[in-house]
């Protein structure tokens, strides 16, 4: 039993527990090219965050991993085949009740550990804390945390060669081989100012892509997963552990 995990621990160990940050991983279930399976993101939110909040728990720091979200926003995935969408609200009422029961227990710190990029917690966090003036709610995206090209070579942001790498080091036993990988080959917008920052608009990913990857996993190693999650976990207990011992009167200087 890992007593910072709350799906495995237990009402003897936390009926006098006092925990100062709980976590919660959301991911979302989509395909990732042929060869990851559908909850990539699952897999490589919940490995990051139980490894550093290990790590933050041996430092002395009382952070609770809560259970993954399993399912994010995938809107512009609609006719992927069992691609899973919730809403943006949809989100905020899952969160909104989460977030009630932590505040009425106490637990005044929430951090949101985001791991699929169509999730956008922003505006959510920003309403929720009207309603929970006394919370303190954040969100982090990991593959942002470090820069990844100086670990990864090609370019992408879904199936690419970081994920694949990730994957490979933490499940490779549900990576297909490589002759089964796609190219990762998609489309840009013809209009040259969504590529160039600052304007935006959703993506429709049956007509972007072939193999639903965004990005070249070719060069993609277990090695290079290796690498990036353990250089990525030290980044991420740092930020448990520096949440934790914040006082939330007095976080700006």
């Amino acid at each position: 039993m890992r007593p910072y995990i709350l799906a495995e621990t237990n009402w003897k160990h936390l009926k006098d527990e006092q925990f100062q940050l709980a976590v919660l991983p959301w991911g979302a279930t989509e395909a990732h090219n042929y060869h990851l399976p559908y909850a990539t993101d699952n897999y490589q939110a919940e490995s990051i965050v139980s490894e550093s909040a290990r790590m933050a728990w041996e430092h002395g720091d009382k952070v609770v991993v809560l259970p993954t979200i399993p399912f994010g926003v995938n809107t512009g995935q609609k006719d992927i085949y069992l691609d899973i969408n919730l809403n943006p609200s949809t989100q905020f009422a899952i969160l909104k009740d989460i977030i009630t029961v932590l505040n009425e227990q106490g637990i005044y710190k929430l951090l949101i550990f985001n791991g699929h990029g169509g999730n956008d917690f922003k505006p959510l966090i920003r309403e929720l804390g009207l309603l929970f003036p006394k919370m303190f709610i954040s969100f982090c995206f990991f593959p942002q945390m470090l820069d990844k090209y100086q670990y990864f070579e090609n370019k992408g942001d879904h199936a690419d060669e970081m994920e694949t790498s990730l994957m490979l080091y933490l499940r490779n036993d549900l990576v297909l081989p490589k002759g089964s990988w796609g190219s990762g080959d998609h489309k840009k917008f013809k209009i040259k100012a969504f590529s160039d920052g600052g304007v935006w608009a959703e993506r429709e990913w049956s007509k972007i892509t072939l193999d639903t990857g965004t990005g070249n996993p070719e060069l993609a190693t277990k090695e290079k997963g290796e690498r990036f999650f353990k250089d990525v976990c030290a980044k991420v207990s740092k930020l448990f552990t520096d949440l934790c011992h914040a006082n939330l009167d007095d976080l700006y200087e």
